[in-house]
């Protein structure tokens, strides 16, 4: 008998949508190069140009903006460069900013050198301290600009970044900002992101696509980073190498699906304020609770109860959440999300960790319940044995 399970770690990969899956193995019968002029290779370039136009209705971008990638990790250090092209004129940036809490990928800083990255910190609540991002702004140094990258939403915790209070605060100054759209891709509308960002990091996988295919949407084609990885000149020579045509197409296909399913996102919030409530009378306490959040993210910690066996206990139980970013599997140490959030005060224990139950579309509410009564159960063993160690 197969053993039954439910998957609720959406946030580290999706499932491949069905649309992704017929898409990826048409293309993989296509045997053309897409830069090859004759018909095999005429075939795969469309197949190419249409997943381009797809991808760039996600973000509202103009389809020859969109540059495919390996995936987000690529497209951010693509982004994050200390060298940017203007009307084929070379702009050095100055100073980079990211928050504490962003991702890896963005986080670390991608081409620029320590000395020149600022991590802001955020408030309690997994939001970006404006104060200290406005400092930032005024000590500008230099003729040259500076750039902000950040993740609009949070990949452990789901918190929203207030874009138009941090755009109102750039206002006129000369500053580039990259917007990784990663998590919030299919589950927030995005169309009008481009009007504040100038580029917009997407990933396929994250989105039920083929894994290996990201991409970067600029919102001219005109300013763009210098290309991190050069040689033939493929994608109009701001990303060399074949495209990888089969998990493109995939990408096209998946983002048709969650430009339409973007509208079921009130599903997804009305499952989550019911996994909350039940978590809350089991005694657990919703990281970033009180500020917005995707639709399908809940990240909750218990004291005392370490996250890590949690997680382990659920796996066994045929639960697939996670206790952080997927990112950091295999690494000792706390997330540093949680320190960035516990630092401001967050009511959490970063040593403890949390538990991300992250769902999509296709999830189901008996899913989410028999994860609740399996939580349950966890509960009243750690309390168990809890007691049992202090009795001794």
């Amino acid at each position: 008998m197969t053993e039954r399970r439910a998957y609720l770690d959406h946030n580290a990969t999706a499932p491949l949508v069905p649309e992704a899956r017929e898409a990826l193995l048409r293309a993989l019968g296509q045997p053309g190069n897409p830069s090859s002029v004759h018909a095999e290779g005429r075939a795969a370039r469309a197949l190419v140009e249409a997943a381009r136009r797809s991808v760039a209705g996600l973000v509202g971008a103009s389809p020859p903006a969109v540059t495919f990638t390996s995936g987000a990790t690529e497209a951010a250090t693509t982004c994050l460069s200390p060298l940017w092209i203007e009307e084929g004129r070379e702009v050095a940036i100055g100073r980079l900013a990211v928050l504490d809490t962003d991702h890896p990928c963005i986080r670390d800083g991608g081409r620029f050198a320590p000395e020149r990255v600022t991590r802001l910190p955020v408030d309690a609540d997994g939001i970006v301290d404006l104060d200290a991002l406005a400092r930032w702004l005024d000590a500008a140094d230099g003729p040259e600009p500076d750039l902000l990258a950040l993740c609009f939403a949070n990949n452990e915790t789901g918190v929203i970044q207030p874009l138009d209070a941090i755009t109102d605060l750039i206002g006129e100054k000369p500053v580039l900002l990259t917007v990784d759209a990663v998590q919030a891709a299919g589950r927030l509308p995005l169309d009008g992101i481009l009007a504040r960002a100038d580029a917009v990091i997407l990933s396929g996988h994250k989105i039920g696509a083929a894994k290996g295919v990201g991409a970067v949407a600029l919102r001219r084609e005109s300013l763009r980073p210098a290309p991190l990885l050069t040689g033939g000149g493929q994608e109009k020579r701001r990303r060399s190498g074949t495209e990888a045509v089969a998990p493109i197409a995939s990408f096209g296909a998946a983002a048709e699906v969650v430009g339409r399913r973007c509208e079921e996102a009130g599903r997804l919030l009305a499952l989550r304020t019911q996994v909350e409530s039940r978590l809350g009378s089991l005694g657990f306490a919703v990281v970033g609770r009180d500020t917005s959040r995707l639709p399908n993210t809940v990240m909750a910690a218990r004291p005392g109860l370490k996250a890590e066996t949690a997680q382990m206990a659920l796996d066994l139980a045929g639960f697939a959440v996670s206790s952080g970013s997927a990112c950091s599997s295999g690494k000792v140490g706390p997330s540093h999300v949680l320190e960035a959030m516990a630092k401001a005060g967050a009511p959490v224990d970063p040593n403890e960790g949390a538990i991300r139950i992250s769902f999509g579309y296709e999830t189901g509410e008996d899913e989410l319940d028999a994860l609740l009564v399996e939580i349950g159960r966890l509960v009243t063993r750690s309390a168990a044995s809890g007691s049992r160690t202090v009795a001794a």
